[in-house]
């Protein structure tokens, strides 16, 4: 927890003492502030598994992304404290509830806290794996801390072109940050596939006792094609055969009140969704999932309910405002 004294855990380095209240970029102090845990079932199939992926939803973030399906807990402050305690009591809840996993959405900015809350977790009996979901923007010494915690990585590649970064997620500094993070979680968990991870034909039962890997996530924007074949080369390149590439085209035109930044008006097209799947023929790219193109806003979370998600999509058990559901 000392390393909130002069916060460099992220590639903003505020150094700011977040012990007092004094707050860095993420707009948090070292309290650690959720907004919403559940059984999520939209992720990838073998996230999912049988009974869906225990998500824990960090209030805060260190990116500030113009279009963010999630700005009511990221910039807007929706959320409340918990201590370490009730932290290991959400994820035993979670598991109890018939989670495959411990799924942390977004904690990049609170991983001393969240390290301290999972070992605290296992101590109780936590036995599921841990997932780190994460912009991708991690500083190195936070995935330090997390080392040997986390089983799966699930980072964002969101782009590798600052002018982009600037643009639409506020850190013109994020290519270079994020493809140092993920090379090192890939070092970190090398994937290992004699576990059948990702066969989701075959896959009909919960999560091995254990495994390693790295499930990278690129989310397509309507107008930025140039984009995603940048972050494709550079998986073909960098990750291939070491880690999964998930393929989202489920942008949607979320403008974030009192933001000024202008963003992409529409859904992905028809002609967009066929060039970028042109594209992992092109990059012979076959390992990993693409999503198939639906477009739509239905599935939006609102994290003042209690259930932030579609009830199809989610199963809430612990909520900022209600506590254990």
């Amino acid at each position: 927890m000392s390393l909130y004294k002069n916060c460099l855990l992220c590639p903003r380095a505020c150094g700011v003492n977040r012990e007092t209240e004094e707050r860095g970029y993420c707009g948090e102090t070292s309290a650690l502030r959720l907004a919403f845990a559940g059984i999520h079932k939209g992720e990838e199939p073998p996230i999912i598994g049988v009974g869906g992926s225990g998500t824990i939803f960090v209030s805060g973030c260190n990116l500030g992304c113009a279009f963010c399906q999630n700005f009511q807990i990221s910039q807007k402050g929706v959320g409340r404290a918990v201590d370490i305690d009730e932290f290991a009591g959400i994820c035993l809840a979670l598991q109890k509830q018939g989670a495959e996993n411990i799924n942390i959405v977004t904690g990049s900015h609170a991983a001393p806290a969240i390290a301290l809350g999972i070992a605290l977790a296992k101590k109780q009996g936590l036995s599921v794996p841990l997932l780190w979901n994460s912009s991708g923007y991690d500083g190195l010494e936070a995935l330090g801390i997390l080392k040997d915690l986390v089983d799966v990585y699930l980072p964002d590649l969101k782009t590798l072109d600052p002018n982009v970064a600037a643009r639409f997620f506020n850190a013109p500094n994020y290519p270079e940050h994020a493809a140092k993070a993920i090379l090192t979680m890939m070092e970190y968990r090398e994937l290992n596939s004699s576990h059948g991870l990702y066969d989701s034909l075959s896959y009909q039962s919960s999560y091995p006792p254990s495994y390693n890997s790295v499930i990278i996530r690129h989310l397509v924007v309507p107008g930025f094609l140039e984009n995603t074949r940048q972050v494709l080369a550079w998986f073909a390149n960098n990750a291939k055969g070491r880690a999964q590439l998930s393929l989202m085209t489920q942008y949607t035109p979320v403008q974030i009140p009192l933001s000024k930044t202008e963003i992409p008006g529409g859904f992905l097209s028809e002609d967009e969704y066929d060039a970028v799947l042109s594209m992992l023929n092109e990059f012979k790219i076959d390992d990993g999932f693409y999503q198939e193109l639906v477009t739509g806003s239905d599935w939006l979370p609102d994290f003042n309910r209690p259930n932030p998600f579609s009830s199809e999509l989610s199963v809430p058990v612990w909520h900022w405002r209600e506590g254990l559901l």
